[in-house]
């Protein structure tokens, strides 16, 4: 059964679950379940004012639930994102930097951004954003998403009619072809992804055994790598570490002298910027770098001392909490 033959019998119904799981951070396609609902509009099978209202509904209800994850949970919901996605790590840190670049109109652009939306949302939640400010903002957003994709198709619906027939004539053979190029995709991210988390495992440090190593006062570099938006919301830090941004950090040596023993903290999950610094440290001849495990946050469930920083100006997310 194809798509469009999906669409034509279980309707909006279809479009309404497909619409929250690609918002909610499922790695699957969007655009084309939305330009195909324009298209049967257009040709009469679909109404493109429901089309498009089934599609905000959906997405706005994708906001709301990482939302509240966001507010409840802090900045452990978006640890919830790599038990479904492939890769969120690489995603995570440029999403906070952008966050505060960009402010709530990044709530509205990453409804365009391949996995990126629910982090948006959740980063809203975090700092708390007015429930009625990310709603207004949220809605914007699922409107010129649905709206832009759907009514695109339904302008299109001659062209993808004609398509979607060269489709059918073509049959099973470019059903296995694109079958077979979706699972090598996944499979390649799968193995690069259990690579990362292997190097990952084997290479950090625990909070305690880096505690122990200060008191014994081992000539340790320790490296705060967190972005402004988690200084603000958490302006404190390992005492003696030095804050640097990872962008300083693309010739290590420049700013720390080779033969350191070096320690990177962050606030990712899985550590994952504190162990790609080191591996790109270890990658240009350090022979000690390691990444903190648990970063910050297990730092302190620990009960582990911290000093106070002064939190990097990022603009009016904070007050927001009040």
């Amino acid at each position: 059964m194809t798509m469009p033959d999906i669409l034509i019998q279980y309707g909006v119904v279809v479009l309404f679950a497909w619409a929250f799981a690609v918002q909610a951070g499922l790695p699957i396609p969007a655009v084309p379940m939305l330009v195909g609902a324009g298209a049967l509009s257009g040709a009469g099978h679909m109404n493109l004012v429901l089309a498009i209202g089934v599609a905000m509904l959906a997405t706005v209800g994708a906001d709301v639930l990482w939302y509240a994850l966001g507010r409840s949970l802090g900045a452990r919901a978006l640890g919830a994102l790599c038990r479904f996605s492939l890769d969120p790590d690489s995603l995570i840190r440029d999403a906070k930097d952008r966050f505060v670049a960009h402010r709530m109109s990044y709530v509205v652009l990453a409804k365009f951004l391949p996995g990126v939306n629910p982090l948006a949302a959740g980063l809203s939640g975090i700092v708390s954003i007015r429930p009625e400010r990310f709603l207004l903002y949220a809605a914007a957003g699922a409107l010129l998403w649905g709206g832009a994709w759907i009514t695109l198709g339904y302008l299109c619906a001659d062209l993808l009619a004609v398509l979607v027939a060269w489709a059918a004539s073509v049959g099973r053979p470019l059903a296995v072809l694109l079958g077979a190029a979706l699972a090598l995709y996944i499979a390649w991210k799968y193995i690069r992804r259990h690579r990362f988390l292997r190097h990952l495992a084997a290479a950090r440090i625990t909070p305690m055994e880096l505690n122990r190593r200060l008191e014994a006062g081992d000539p340790l570099v320790i490296v705060d790598l967190r972005t402004a938006l988690d200084i603000s919301l958490a302006p404190y830090k390992i005492p003696g570490a030095r804050v640097i941004d990872p962008e300083e950090l693309r010739h290590p040596h420049h700013t720390i002298p080779r033969d350191s023993e070096v320690v990177f903290y962050c606030a990712e999950p899985r550590e994952a910027t504190s162990a790609r610094v080191a591996l790109r440290a270890a990658a240009i001849g350090f022979k000690n770098v390691r990444p903190l495990s648990g970063g910050l946050e297990a730092w302190r469930e620990a009960g582990l001392p911290v000093e106070s920083l002064a939190p990097i100006s990022s603009g009016p997310f904070p007050a927001e909490r009040h």
